[in-house]
């Protein structure tokens, strides 16, 4: 990295973020380049945004369009690819006959979903019950719905009215149900968490509860949706309807974009006045948000997230034979944990030094959120070179 660029962030950036010595300079698909012309094979493009890869050719030309024509004007006002992105999303959710809103973020959307929550359950109801090891943002109300304390940490107290139960644990979420919750919220797949997959009969189980006790049920689908996990959202691998789902992340292939879509009887809560966002579904992002659906659904893209989730697993699961520290391959599509019983840190630092981007969860998590468009060739070589640096963690460790 050219030392002027270091020096002028040391200088003049806020060092809230621990970043790599590398300046990233162009991308296409699941490669990038940095300023010295080194090539990375990127398989954390974007930390989960970049669902299509870098620069996806039909995102960038509709963004190139889209910005020479209008950029942005309130939402006083009426624009068709708003208009046309909610429809998208609401017909592709199962239930058509949802409402959207948008904004430009997760922590956002989730600040909208608690929102909402609140102002459906009507006044004396305003708790929500969140899951241990969720994430849902850094924003004081999504921050307080998180329900891991290392990020609490030095900024609490923290809104009232959220409680934690441990994930996969229907008696644990029944037992803190009193007559002020409003909703129960949660990660279909935890993904900052570990990528944890829930067990049989918790998500129907959570419909009934919610049912019975007339909550809302919230699925954060920030890193789960738009085709993450094989299917266009998480939930969709379940038998089972919310009431509101958020959204970010992945949904305009790299562009700020976030949202929520809401049956209408919910919906029908956000009143003029009650929530807002100033560039909430602007006509770039909701370009690139269409240009995204668009590539998926052209590219058949689900069924490829498949194909990959079974071709990182079997490489995974035959290395499991010969490294016991390597404990369990967990996966929906392109959103892969490897559970490690050793910290995953150096394995994270050694593959970026042989041009392998991944990231590290939980201490001991390998997290790999791939492109769709993810060749088998690239899916190879990497996973060659994740494969040889496991291994040799192993040796090290030992």
């Amino acid at each position: 990295m050219h030392a002027d660029t270091q020096a002028r962030f040391q200088k003049y950036v806020i060092a809230n973020y621990t970043r790599y010595p590398v300046c990233l300079e162009r991308g296409v698909d699941s490669r990038v380049w940095d300023d010295e012309g080194n090539e990375y094979l990127d398989f954390f493009p974007g930390w989960g945004c970049g669902i299509l890869g870098h620069c996806p050719p039909r995102v960038v030309a509709a963004v190139q369009e889209q910005v020479a024509r209008l950029i942005h004007v309130p939402n006083t006002w009426h624009t068709d690819a708003q208009g046309l992105l909610a429809e998208a999303l609401c017909t592709r959710s199962g239930w058509p006959a949802a409402k959207a809103f948008f904004c430009n973020s997760g922590t956002e959307a989730n600040e909208a979903a608690i929102k909402l929550a609140r102002l459906h359950g009507g006044q004396g109801r305003f708790k929500i019950i969140t899951m241990l090891n969720s994430f849902h943002g850094r924003t004081m109300g999504a921050l307080s719905a998180t329900g891991q304390p290392k990020y609490h940490a030095g900024v609490s107290p923290m809104l009232p009215g959220f409680a934690y139960a441990p994930f996969g644990d229907l008696d644990a979420v029944a037992r803190l149900i009193d007559p002020e919750t409003c909703a129960i919220m949660l990660e279909p797949i935890q993904g900052e968490g570990g990528i944890n997959i829930p067990p049989p009969g918790y998500i129907e189980g959570l419909r009934e509860l919610a049912d019975k006790h007339n909550l809302l049920l919230i699925f954060d689908e920030v890193q789960t949706g738009m085709g993450r996990t094989g299917t266009w959202f998480a939930h969709h691998h379940w038998p089972v309807q919310p009431d509101i789902v958020t959204l970010a992340k992945a949904l305009a292939g790299g562009i700020a974009c976030g949202g929520l879509i809401a049956r209408p009887e919910v919906a029908q809560s956000l009143k003029p006045g009650t929530h807002a966002a100033t560039f909430g579904g602007n006509p770039v992002a909701c370009a690139a948000a269409l240009a995204t659906i668009e590539t998926i659904e052209s590219d058949g893209l689900l069924a490829r997230a498949v194909e990959i989730e079974n071709r990182f697993r079997k490489r995974i699961e035959a290395l499991m034979e010969s490294c016991p520290w390597v404990t369990e391959f967990r996966g929906r599509g392109t959103m892969i944990g490897i559970q490690l019983a050793v910290e995953g840190a150096p394995v994270v630092k050694a593959c970026m030094e042989r041009r392998l981007l991944i990231n590290c969860t939980h201490n001991t998590v390998i997290r790999l959120l791939p492109s769709l468009t993810l060749t088998d060739e690239e899916l190879d070589r990497g996973c060659a070179i994740l494969e040889e640096e496991l291994a040799r963690l192993g040796q090290t460790a030992s």
